[in-house]
């Protein structure tokens, strides 16, 4: 539009939104700009610079609009595809997970050979295994962890618990499996980038469960049950029904173990909880996540729950905090790691590795806390060679340096 009074748009329109009609506003720019125009004729200049710079107005809402309409749908599509992106990579990361696992099966002998032990007497011995987290490093001033520390640990665990069953004249072994046997990961950038890395961390610990169960058989026969911890998820978000509970590494080792060892009792139930009957007495494997403080009320509740299904829990058993805590009805396991970054600065615990054994005899059970803090004395398991082929991370690989820049005098 060109007119000679479009340099009076924004004083023409605002007269006009304070309900001036044309003609009031033309006489208004005569009176003061001393316009030599006739009225009428700047009448018709007005109206025409009101109704171009409304349909201005007008076209600018229409397109704000249409803008506000495609940024919408362009969220949508975003949050599609973020979602459909997430499931792809995880599915992706599963996959590759699992195809290494398959391969390294294969390369695996399934053929171990199990003692069987003649019964000695109404006396057993449940072994708690909680909280081991394999894969992780812990370099602390006073606590040092990686797979070669788990390795000796547990050989001086499997050491204990045979003096006790010697002592107790035992003949029954029954290891509880109270979750958490790896590390959580739920980055699904590490995960798809460590796919094999974690597949062969899965391997690694299997390794050293095989070496201990076999290591205990060498004096009792043996039983094992499982429950899945909320750290060893695939998932990030935990799942409370069993389809989805299961889908955690917990239950991916347990699985490898009763392969490999086909001849050793392993219990299933549902990967949460599992109610096992141990020489007449009912105890409950829980790792823990769900019982939150672990308060009397908690185990109380627990307790209840189960007296309204029939069955008399006599005691419970789990892990998760990394601290020893022993009652009449409840025992909690420390962990074989021990104190580690989070335990002291997020949950302000000073543990120490350590883990549970129950002797159960009959209307009588005594509970053990066997500390695995030191291990001088105990070489570990022999995986060097399964270290070396899986280049499984250590202590002394995590802190090695490369010099950049010497100086020899």
């Amino acid at each position: 539009m060109e007119s000679k009074y479009l340099e009076y748009k924004d004083e023409i329109v605002s007269l006009f939104w304070n309900g001036n009609g044309y003609q009031a506003i033309a006489q208004h720019l005569i009176d003061k700009y001393n316009f030599k125009v006739k009225k009428h004729t700047l009448r018709h200049r007005i109206k025409d610079i009101i109704q171009y710079v409304i349909a201005d107005k007008e076209i600018i809402q229409h397109n704000i609009l249409l803008q506000k309409r495609s940024q919408k749908q362009a969220d949508l599509n975003r949050i599609k595809n973020k979602a459909f992106r997430e499931h792809a990579r995880l599915e992706n990361a599963l996959v590759e997970y699992n195809k290494a696992l398959i391969d390294l099966l294969k390369s695996e002998s399934l053929k171990t050979t199990i003692k069987q032990h003649t019964s000695k007497g109404k006396q057993a011995i449940i072994v708690q295994i909680a909280d081991t987290h394999f894969n992780e490093l812990v370099n602390l001033k006073h606590n040092k962890y990686d797979f070669e520390v788990a390795s000796k640990r547990l050989q001086k665990f499997a050491h204990y618990i045979k003096e006790y069953a010697k002592f107790y004249n035992v003949s029954e072994i029954f290891i509880a499996i109270t979750g958490d046997l790896l590390n959580s990961d739920r980055r699904l950038d590490e995960l798809v980038n460590a796919s094999s890395n974690r597949s062969k961390a899965t391997f690694l610990s299997v390794h050293l469960l095989k070496h201990f169960i076999l290591d205990l058989n060498s004096v009792a026969n043996i039983s094992v049950g499982c429950v899945s911890g909320n750290e060893s998820r695939v998932n990030k978000d935990l799942g409370w029904v069993d389809q989805i509970a299961t889908d955690n590494y917990d239950f991916v080792i347990f699985e490898m173990l009763r392969l490999l060892m086909p001849d050793i009792n392993f219990v299933t139930s549902g990967a949460l909880e599992l109610v096992v009957e141990v020489n007449g007495h009912n105890c409950l494997l829980i790792h823990g996540h769900q019982l939150k403080n672990m308060q009397s009320d908690k185990i109380a509740k627990v307790m209840s729950k189960y007296a309204r299904n029939g069955i008399i829990l006599d005691f419970m058993m789990c892990g998760h905090l990394h601290e020893t805590k022993i009652t009449d009805l409840f025992a909690r396991s420390s962990s074989l790691v021990g104190a580690n970054a989070y335990s002291e600065n997020a949950l302000l615990l000073s543990s120490r590795a350590a883990q549970n054994i129950y002797i159960m005899k009959d209307k009588e059970r005594h509970d053990i806390r066997i500390d695995l803090q030191h291990t001088k004395g105990f070489n570990g398991y022999p995986i060097n060679k399964e270290l070396s082929s899986y280049n499984a991370k250590s202590l002394d690989k995590s802190l090695k340096k490369q010099t950049v820049f010497k100086i020899v005098i």
